[in-house]
């Protein structure tokens, strides 16, 4: 399990986004489980990833959750930051 938090200038709304493409079925094929404008749950390949997602000033902090997709969380969080 892998639990990151990271910044990004993206919108909640647009990280949140960008995580369902990522992950999700046109991305690394994760079923979605959960899509709000700032949180989404993936399921699939025994594990899961969760994305939630704040305001911190001029900023969005995004939290992610993985159990058994760490290479893939850091590939995203790379990507959004």
């Amino acid at each position: 399990m892998l639990r990151l938090e990271i910044q990004t200038k993206l919108s909640p709304e647009k990280a949140v986004e960008k995580a369902v493409a990522f992950f999700g079925p046109d991305g690394y094929g994760l079923e979605v489980k959960e899509n709000y404008k700032n949180h989404a749950y993936f399921e699939g390949g025994g594990g899961g990833v969760t994305i939630s997602t704040s305001v911190k000033g001029k900023k969005t902090a995004v939290d992610i959750v993985s159990n058994e997709w760490d290479f893939q969380v850091r590939e995203f969080a790379e990507k959004i930051t």
